[in-house]
């Protein structure tokens, strides 16, 4: 018999009701003083329960409820802070989108993780904790978003080392009674469960819901009585298992959690994809417009499109979700049997090819088939994304095809230093935290004094010093190490010296050991007398990557010899607390990804934030983040075939830069001791990172380039029982049964004048439409300059409109200017595409005629 369970709170009524508020929504996660709230109750037992503030409230001694029950002025600021908190969450302006006329809808938000605190442990690293601050900035926004995850009980793992540096792992139990979540029920109370079919076999999950701020989370948690424990086990791992666990995941993920929002009574008009994991969503819609809305599975599968957003964060194919044949057959040709979808032509939404029987089911071609919009996740990334899908398009050269940028950003006060945030407040005024995509905000960092700037850094880094010692010492007497050992832990590192930090998932491209390829030349860095040089490292590799594992073992054995004994440190389970102190200190961040790998990088960005200077690779962010004056570039954007050549050169540049740069900045003081010229890179680092690359600005790209148009098309297209929908399909199918009879018949170019550079030549383009409207047609000139080879090495694009005199011999002249922008050969091309109001962007190169 399954036992019942209570969780039994304190007596928090009355005068300490506030406090079981301010724990009930992870605002307080991102807010210093509702933490600090939590602290001062018990700072061990604070730290103990991962900074949960309800288990910190259960576990409270009776002894210690009684002095805070008396202590007026806590309990007056605790009121404060409540009174903060409920202001917040009334706040009801309405998010305007920089529109005429406001479309009002809800964006539903899909991820396989989220990191939003540390308590929750539902995240395994960057993609997580970037949804994490999606989900933040949309509640500081007022953005209507809903978000779906899965309630993993074991998190992804825990991370310990032996004591030659051998990861192991480990999965500690969540405690989910004690975490902010409410269960969701139905109208007559019982809780409320759902059911989504594998593969014949009935799958029930309950529904967690956990407010960010105004935002609701849903989980999906399958760990309960009705399932048998094989089911039960489905939602304890994240990333666990192997590729049918991973599949079934991500099945109860997008269609599970399509239900769940249906049952709930969530109308969602806006549906967006973080990463391929949720791509399941859209199949799942389908079958709902079809079987409960009565759409044919055409009509259908536009209807879904036109909502539907995708994000793409991996930057290479191996990375990717790809399932084999008999997987999919397994699970999906029963439900294309009900459809009437042929089994072929689904798999076929799934091949980069359709026709490629032997290719397997990509997640993320799926999700670039059957969304209106997909993006990579910085300008770079988008570049290597349309490269990695162009298969998918292939009337598209590889500039045109439908992934756009939209660059990652971090939500800053989740990770700003406390005396950071004093400091802004003081001189940056509220607009820091309220509006941080404002450029002039940031200008005023050159306000703050030198002198405090630099002492507020300095108490930073002390922290952070302080904080490895105690982490060390923990790991070592987990390990059984000697008194010797311990002691040395306690002393470890200079709260004055360089201090560089490193956290990164030890995947091999982000290639964590870069700065150790000439350790020789490393140690007469870290030992030099004058201008001494510390590394903290912290990262994970994955349970399955032996490599990433090595790569820990050999950063741990080289800290154990004698010339960097006391100057590195490794902290084992690298997560967002561990991360949060180590921005908060760092003097550099260093990152040394394999360009063009990174997809994008974030960590970089909270380092700024907090006054840290970027050492990097130009990959990710880092490359439209650079300016010359806010950090330092490793390498000029090469990219190589040779990866030891590419390692050996870019490792020797570095160590350049830490001996002829890095380090005499930052040892170039003054006689107040203060780096006035490090100071200034620092403040000018805050100033151009800051404004740029923050997750409100993300946020709100999104909103304006994704949202908003998807919003608008889908209720366009539902608008009067589905009659543009019904006509959008009638003429998407016309158009191709007339698209091979369009022609363009022929190009005329002005040449009464010499072409001299910045004159603007006319181009009359004849058109033969086949009959069809010249609004159904976009008519563009690419041109300019091109090589030997007839390749355009600057390409630009001009629009050409329809002339509204009589037609030329049944024919239809489309006109327009360019600009001869450059000297030397130039070229010039006519491209035909298709032109709707409400013909999805990534469908915007199916039908193409270029002469």
């Amino acid at each position: 018999m399954p036992l019942r369970k209570y969780v039994v709170v304190p007596p928090t009524r009355g005068r300490l009701e506030s406090l079981r508020e301010i724990a009930g929504n992870l605002w307080f996660c991102w807010n210093t003083e509702a933490v600090e709230l939590f602290e001062y109750l018990d700072e061990d037992l604070w730290h103990d329960t991962n900074h949960n503030p309800l288990q910190t409230l259960v576990r409270l001694s009776s002894h210690r409820l009684a002095e805070i029950s008396n202590d007026d002025g806590y309990l007056e600021h605790a009121e404060r802070v409540r009174h903060k908190f409920r202001a917040y969450m009334a706040r009801s302006r309405s998010y305007d989108y920089h529109l005429q006329h406001p479309v009002d809808f809800v964006t539903a938000y899909f991820s396989l993780e989220f990191g939003l605190t540390e308590c929750l442990p539902i995240y395994s690293g960057g993609l997580g904790v970037l949804a994490g601050d999606h989900l933040k900035s949309a509640s500081d926004l007022s953005v209507p978003l809903v978000a779906v995850g899965l309630m993993y009980r074991q998190g992804y793992f825990c991370q310990s080392l032996t004591p030659d540096g051998w990861q192991q792992e480990y999965y500690p139990v969540t405690e989910i009674d004690t975490l902010p979540l409410e269960r969701q029920t139905d109208p007559s109370g019982p809780p409320l469960l759902l059911e989504v079919d594998l593969a014949g076999e009935k799958l029930l999950y309950r529904i967690l819901k956990t407010s960010v701020g105004r935002v609701a989370l849903y989980l999906l948690d399958t760990d309960i009585p009705e399932n048998p424990p094989r089911l039960r086990a489905l939602t304890a791992r994240l990333y666990g298992g192997d590729t049918e666990m991973r599949m079934r995941q991500e099945i109860l993920l997008g269609m599970g959690g399509v239900k769940a929002l249906q049952s709930l009574g969530i109308d969602c008009s806006v549906y967006h994809l973080n990463e391929g994991h949720a791509a399941f969503t859209l199949i799942e819609r389908i079958r709902s417009c079809v079987e409960e809305q009565g759409l044919s599975l055409e009509e259908a599968m536009e209807l879904v499109r036109s909502q539907s957003v995708l994000t793409i964060h991996t930057p290479v194919p191996a990375g990717n979700d790809v399932f084999d044949r008999s997987l999919m057959e397994k699970y999906f040709s029963t439900l294309c049997s009900r459809l009437g979808l042929d089994f072929e032509a689904f798999l076929g939404l799934g091949r980069k090819v359709p026709e490629d029987h032997t290719e397997g089911f990509w997640m993320p071609v799926l999700g670039l088939r059957l969304t209106s919009r997909a993006n990579g996740v910085s300008k770079l990334h988008g570049r290597v994304t349309r490269n990695m899908w162009r298969q998918v398009w292939p009337n598209a050269e590889e500039d045109d095809v439908p992934i756009m940028p939209v660059t990652n950003g971090v939500h800053i006060p989740s990770y700003i230093s406390r005396e950071l945030a004093r400091l802004y407040d003081r001189y940056l005024g509220p607009g820091w935290i309220e509006d941080p995509d404002n450029q002039k905000v940031w200008q005023r960092a050159e306000k703050i004094p030198d002198t405090e700037l630099w002492r507020t850094h300095e108490r930073c880094r002390s922290r952070l010093v302080y904080f490895v010692r105690r982490e060390l010492v923990r790991q070592l007497k987990a390990q059984n190490a000697s008194f010797e050992k311990i002691e040395g832990a306690e002393n470890i590192l200079n709260p004055e010296a360089l201090t560089i930090c490193f956290g990164r998932r030890f995947a091999t491209y982000k290639r964590a050991t870069l700065i150790f390829r000439d350790p020789e030349r490393l140690a007469r860095i870290v030992g030099h007398p004058d201008r001494p040089i510390q590394l903290i490292i912290a990262g994970k590799a994955h349970p399955a990557d032996d490599t990433g594992k090595h790569l820990i073992r050999r950063i741990i054995e080289l800290s154990k010899k004698p010339d960097f004994r006391g100057r590195v440190a490794f902290l084992e389970n690298y997560d967002i607390n561990i991360a949060r102190y180590m921005v908060q200190g760092a003097d550099i961040w260093l990152n040394t990804p394999r360009r063009p790998l990174e997809a994008c990088g974030t960590s970089g960005m909270k380092a700024s934030a907090n006054g840290a200077l970027n050492l990097s690779v130009l990959d990710g962010w880092w490359d439209e983040g650079f300016r010359g004056d806010n950090g330092w570039a490793i390498g000029g954007g090469e990219e190589y075939e040779n990866p030891d050549y590419q390692d050996d050169i870019e490792s020797r540049a570095l160590y350049d830069l830490l001996e002829e740069s890095v380090g005499p900045l930052f040892y170039d003081r003054g006689i107040d001791d203060v780096p006035r010229r490090w100071i200034a890179m620092m403040k000018r680092s805050i100033q151009t990172i800051c404004p740029i690359f923050n997750s409100h600005r993300m946020v709100s790209e999104y909103v304006e380039t994704c949202y908003v148009p998807a919003a608008r098309n889908y209720r366009e297209l539902k608008a009067d029982h589905f009659a543009g929908l019904k006509n959008m399909v009638q003429w998407k199918k016309t158009i191709r049964e007339n698209w091979n009879k369009i022609a363009i018949m022929d190009v005329q170019v002005s040449t009464d004048e010499t072409p001299i550079k910045g004159k603007r030549l006319k181009v009359n383009v004849i058109v033969n439409t086949a009959g069809r409207s010249p609004n159904e047609l976009r008519v563009k000139l690419l041109h300019g300059p091109v090589d030997l080879g007839d390749n355009f090495k600057l390409r630009y694009s001009s629009t050409l409109t329809p002339v509204e005199n009589p037609e030329h011999d049944g024919n239809v002249v489309f006109s327009g200017q360019f600009p001869l922008t450059h000297t030397g050969l130039y070229g010039y091309l006519v491209r035909i595409t298709t032109e709707h109001p409400n013909l999805s962007f990534s469908e915007s190169f199916d039908l193409v005629h270029e002469g």
